[in-house]
């Protein structure tokens, strides 16, 4: 949900060219988030002015009005140099090049900011600005921001542009990440975050010589010490002086230590690891109410107050991505690719953490914790979308393996509810990206209560990571198709190696565990299996398309694969679709049978298998020409089916990652079929970072 990029080279010379390719190519790693619009900025060519040059629609017709700009003057070589760029997912304005960002502080360019997020106070803010004199030219929340930094920098032409960045900050409320850039502090550039994931890599030519920045605090969190040494001094700016930035050293030798501005260096802000892993793998994920700041390429890190648990420094991590994971390979969309990576994504969420030898299930990220969950009172499992369906699948095996009650909630209604949480609850908080904000705030309002808070997500280092007492990283890979297929699986997975740990002392449920881990260890190939039924899928497809509706009905371990499957096809396709839990047919969803509504039915030979069957020959009876996914010989239930898709057999509560397949499958083909964008549906967004 929108995403910012910034480059910034220091001493590395680079012609304008190349600062905006890099700039474009940020913005298409970004493009998956979802967005509308897109702009950058950067020095004009006479170096006196900074040019926007905004577009609305696609990153591909943003980079034909820019390399048809004759006077950006392309071939001009530049030492040091800050270029911001942004694409938008319109939540305040219609999208629009006015609306797009970078935003503007007046018509002279002085200050420039993309934004990640919504200004919930922005109106108070406009209504202060209007009476100064401002003029706003956009529907944005975004512009009040541009425009404050300027009204703080005309009242304290002193300042920083670090100590403005901080003020602004200040009078925020609400979710976001910015990124600052000034023609009155050339070469800087400034960036922070609340509530919106915003990382910066490095790029160096020579070895750094720590692997943490240190954090500078106000003056009133100094230790005594410092305020004491700085008690004589006249000055009562609430900051410490902008030269005071603490330089990352970094070396040749082990024994030799260079200060960063005698050395070139390259500094990327980015919404996503995605965007900067193409350049470097050494990012530094900021924190809540971070502020980082590059001035004569040296980088800080300041906050304005401390907190109890705040750590010294932040680390900076060697990303394991690769760019291969991230390019589409052979594929023609990334969700084919994603959807056809499952095999090797669900292996590697149990790879180190299931041993076949010995039928052992160990997960590191939770181990010190498995004692305190065990005496809990409950299990809650808290998402949202197809976070909140791995949690579905998994519920009833969950309760089975570990004999606790087990709730499951929609982090917005969880939060609508004030839901009752005690100190003895033990809350799971499921989100691919782990920035979801519903899903992170239902997290900081169980963890205010005394719950023991377990994060499970994809990504290292997001603010679900970094927020949990505990957590799972699911490592399915990234993710860049915007519509979740192998997140999903991994979930699932996760929660049944959860489910596994926890009852691993229980004697009476050992066969049971034992046919579970069979499962697991099979399931690879059996996904395997599963794609091979690509070509029949895509035959289905054609059939189904052009109708404006479809009705996905299931039960037990399968209910959760009917709600999953009807949320793919309402994302992809635009068409109408449900998932009916079986049992409720009868109470009310049977009058939309007919011999023209498309129904598919999952009917698995599982402890439910003579009620869907009851289900099945309810829809017959109706006319009904239900598409029936079954398992592979079941010649009974094929029997009632106008067309079947037959899959291979595994334990019952492992057979939602089998009959999920072909929904993802179906709707992909859908989507392609009706024209619609398979990676970037309409409306819709991959990070979901506001509410």
């Amino acid at each position: 949900m929108c995403g910012i990029f910034a480059y910034l080279n220091y001493l590395t010379p680079k012609s304008r060219k190349e600062i905006l390719e890099l700039l474009v190519g940020g913005l298409k790693r970004l493009e998956y988030r979802g967005y509308d619009s897109a702009g950058v900025a950067l020095d004009s060519s006479d170096g006196k002015d900074i040019a926007i040059i905004k577009k609305q629609g696609k990153v591909k017709a943003l980079e034909e009005e820019i390399f048809q700009n004759s006077a950006l003057d392309f071939d001009s070589s530049i030492k040091s140099h800050v270029g911001i760029a942004h694409t938008r997912w319109a939540t305040h304005g219609v999208p629009s090049e006015v609306n797009s960002h970078p935003q503007r502080s007046d018509i002279e360019h002085s200050f420039v900011v993309v934004h990640n997020g919504i200004i919930t106070n922005y109106k108070d803010i406009k209504i202060l600005l209007q009476n100064r004199g401002y003029n706003f030219e956009s529907e944005t929340d975004t512009e009040i921001i541009a425009k404050l930094i300027h009204h703080l920098w005309v009242q304290h032409p002193n300042y920083a542009f670090r100590e403005l960045v901080e003020q602004v900050v200040q009078q925020l409320e609400g979710a976001f990440a910015l990124c600052f850039k000034s023609k009155h502090f050339p070469d800087e550039c400034v960036a922070t975050r609340r509530g919106s994931p915003l990382l910066v890599g490095i790029k160096t030519k020579t070895t750094l010589a720590t692997d943490h920045v240190p954090i500078l605090y106000g003056k009133d969190d100094l230790p005594s010490t410092v305020k004491e040494s700085e008690a004589t001094t006249k000055e009562h700016r609430p900051h410490r002086r902008s030269a005071d930035y603490p330089i990352m050293p970094r070396s040749e030798s082990t024994s030799e230590f260079q200060p960063l501005e005698d050395k070139e260096v390259e500094y990327f802000f980015a919404s996503d690891a995605s965007a900067v892993i193409e350049h470097t793998n050494r990012v530094i994920f900021l924190e809540d109410d971070d502020v980082a700041a590059v001035k004569d390429g040296a980088l800080s890190i300041h906050r304005l107050r401390r907190c109890v648990d705040d750590a010294h420094a932040r680390e900076i991590h060697t990303l394991k991505m690769q760019i291969q994971q991230i390019m589409k390979g052979n594929y023609e969309y990334f969700m084919q690719k994603e959807i056809f990576e499952q095999p090797e994504s669900v292996v590697n969420t149990m790879r180190g953490r299931l041993n076949f030898r010995d039928n052992s299930v160990r997960l590191g990220g939770i181990k010190d914790y498995i004692p305190e969950i065990k005496r809990c009172r409950r299990l809650m499992l808290i998402g949202c979308g197809t976070s909140y369906h791995s949690a579905i699948a998994t519920r009833q095996l969950l309760e089975e393996l570990t004999e606790l009650p087990v709730m499951v909630e929609l982090a917005s209604d969880f939060l609508d509810r004030n839901t009752p949480v005690f100190r003895d609850d033990v809350c799971f908080f499921i989100s691919q990206s782990g920035e979801t904000a519903d899903t992170l705030m239902a997290l900081r309002y169980c963890k205010t209560r005394g719950a023991l808070i377990v994060g499970i997500t994809n990504t290292v280092g997001s603010s679900i990571c970094r927020e949990s007492h505990c957590g799972v990283h699911i490592n399915a890979g990234p993710e860049i198709g915007v519509a979740s297929t192998k997140a999903y699986t991994s979930q699932f997975i996760s929660l049944v190696m959860f489910a596994l740990v926890m009852s691993e002392d229980r004697i009476s449920l050992g066969t049971r565990r034992m046919n579970i881990i069979e499962g697991l260890k099979n399931l690879d190939n059996q996904i395997r299996q599963v794609l091979e039924l690509d070509e029949k899928v895509k035959d289905l497809a054609k059939s189904l398309f052009q109708h404006k509706s479809l009705l996905i009905m299931g039960r037990g371990y399968n209910f959760a694969t009917c709600m999953e499957g009807a949320l793919k096809v309402k994302e992809l396709t635009y068409m109408h679709s449900e998932g009916i839990m079986a049992g409720e047919l009868k109470h009310g969803p049977l009058a939309l049978v007919d011999d023209s509504m498309p129904v598919i039915m999952i009917v698995m030979r599982d402890p439910v298998y003579v009620k869907c069957m009851n289900a099945l020959q309810q829809v017959t009876a109706r006319d009904g020409r239900p598409i029936v996914i079954c398992e592979e010989g079941d010649t009974e239930t094929k029997s009632f089916a106008a067309k079947v898709l037959e899959i291979p057999k595994t334990v019952d509560c492992l057979q939602g990652v089998l009959t999920v397949i072909p929904m993802q499958l179906l709707s992909f083909h859908i989507a392609v079929l009706r024209g619609c964008n398979v990676d970037c549906p309409r409306n819709l967004a991959k990070s979901v970072t506001v509410e």
